[in-house]
């Protein structure tokens, strides 16, 4: 049995949570509540509500050498066995953040998080059956929270887990993709898509809402710990499993070969995070990730606290 002053401070605890899912309910009845692997509390608005921030469920594509996109801005790059490679702009991810596609018999989601800087692609399908993803409008860790349209179970963009709801527990399969220049994605596939801009939506795209974040002293509603060694938390790293390379060591060394893979920086890539026009953005470069046999590797360039949150016991490769 508990002690009085132990029964308050639980009580005192438990109270926020509870009034909470209380509130959540009225916005999220299909969403199972009784399961969770993640503190409530952790869990914050980012300001607009639910599918506030419109995912994308139609695409279309175009040929890159007839888009008017400057050639120095940002896309995911998609490159699946047998399909036409497919790259997704920033200026639109920014604005939407998910976007629901099919690349032949792969159902996938692009999802991008400005807050972290993570752009990662995943598998919809869970147990054979496809989800289709939208905004939930709430951060952890200042991370994107997406959620499942069959379910409206919870997941975090950054690692694919989910966290809240019927698939509490599982896990996305992450599909390798990495973030280049369009100019570098139109000069090694002359063949491929490049998705055209969204119609219906009255977004000003090529515009950065988060004009110089990329060089913010500290992330937004992000409460944990800073990155260790001094490191800055709006730094980018490259993340390849529990290991991250600061993005100013691939600057200064152009290539690293270390830990079983082959890491490559190339200059031309604007960033999508830094000039009110992303066209006009600083040159950060773009970052490619190989196993030593020359096969791409999963990876992502994130913000350095970002890594240190989603992966506290997390290798720093400083080369020192």
């Amino acid at each position: 049995m508990l002690r009085p002053v132990a029964m308050i401070a639980t009580l005192l605890f438990a109270l926020p949570a509870v009034a909470q899912v209380a509130f959540w309910k009225n916005e999220w009845p299909l969403t199972d509540f009784t399961k969770t692997s993640v503190e409530f509390i952790e869990i914050l608005s980012g300001g607009p509500p639910r599918d506030g921030i419109p995912a994308l469920d139609e695409v279309t594509f175009i040929a890159p050498d007839s888009s008017d996109i400057n050639p120095r801005e940002p896309v995911v790059a998609l490159e699946i066995a047998g399909q036409a490679a497919r790259a997704y702009p920033l200026r639109y991810l920014t604005w939407h953040e998910v976007i629901n596609d099919q690349v032949g018999d792969t159902p996938v989601a692009i999802t991008f998080c400005p807050l972290c800087n993570s752009g990662v692609v995943f598998d919809r399908r869970i147990n054979s059956r496809v989800l289709n993803f939208g905004v939930t409008g709430k951060l952890r860790k200042s991370n994107l929270i997406i959620y499942d349209r069959e379910t409206e179970s919870w997941w975090q963009q950054y690692n694919g887990n989910a966290i809240v709801g019927a698939y509490t527990g599982q896990s996305l399969t992450k599909i390798v993709s990495w973030t280049e220049s369009l100019q570098e994605f139109a000069e090694r596939n002359p063949e491929g898509l490049l998705m055209a801009e969204p119609t219906g939506f009255n977004r000003p795209y090529g515009q950065n809402p988060y004009d110089s974040y990329d060089s913010a002293a500290r992330p937004f509603l992000y409460s944990g710990a800073p990155p260790p060694f001094g490191i800055e938390p709006l730094s980018r790293v490259i993340r390849v499993g529990h290991r991250a390379w600061p993005m100013a060591r691939l600057q200064n060394a152009g290539v690293i070969e270390e830990a079983g893979v082959r890491i490559v920086w190339q200059a031309g890539m604007a960033s999508a995070l830094d000039s009110r026009e992303i066209a006009m953005g600083r040159d950060i470069g773009s970052i490619r990730v190989f196993d030593m046999q020359g096969n791409p590797v999963d990876h992502e360039v994130v913000f350095a606290f970002a890594f240190h949150a989603f992966d506290p016991d997390g290798e720093w490769m400083l080369g020192n």
